[in-house]
């Protein structure tokens, strides 16, 4: 089915808007087959995205303005995110020796050993776009690539 028939829209005002719209539908589309794939194990995709970036830097800590630095969702509230982690027992945080305005974030090993499981399971995430030939993801990313670089 095309974008037409999913929102049961016929006509768009230009190529652009079809285009913004479809990456829009497509953006919600994926992210809800995301998040079903987290709810097994309890995580939203923004603490998912946590979790993936304290294990990159582990064991290094990072604060929570430089976890929020790397975060694809620029808009989340990290702190919060952070202190859910926090209560779940995936994340530690403690006060920064450097700055005491800081707050220092690193991985558990609760949280390390949940990454792995999930990481057992990465064909269930790589099947979303499983479809699609290597050289469709390349045109994809390409196209993705030069949309952010170009800034419309």
């Amino acid at each position: 089915m095309g974008l037409e028939q999913d929102i049961r829209q016929t006509g768009f005002r230009n190529l652009q808007q079809k285009g913004m719209i479809n990456l829009i539908y497509t953006y919600h589309w994926l992210m809800e087959r995301i998040k079903h794939f987290l709810d097994e194990v309890d995580l939203t995709p923004q603490q998912y995205n946590i979790l993936r970036i304290l294990k990159g830097s582990y064991p290094t800590p990072l604060s929570t303005l430089q976890i929020r630095e790397r975060m694809l969702d620029k808009m989340s509230d990290t702190s919060r995110i952070v202190d859910r982690l926090v209560l779940k027992e995936l994340v530690d945080k403690k006060t920064s020796a450097q700055d005491k305005r800081l707050v220092d974030v690193l991985i558990s090993e609760k949280g390390r050993t949940l990454l792995e499981k999930l990481d057992g399971r990465n064909e269930q995430l790589d099947g979303i776009l499983g479809e699609l030939s290597e050289d469709e993801l390349e045109i994809i990313n390409g196209v993705l690539d030069k949309l952010r670089r170009t800034g419309g």
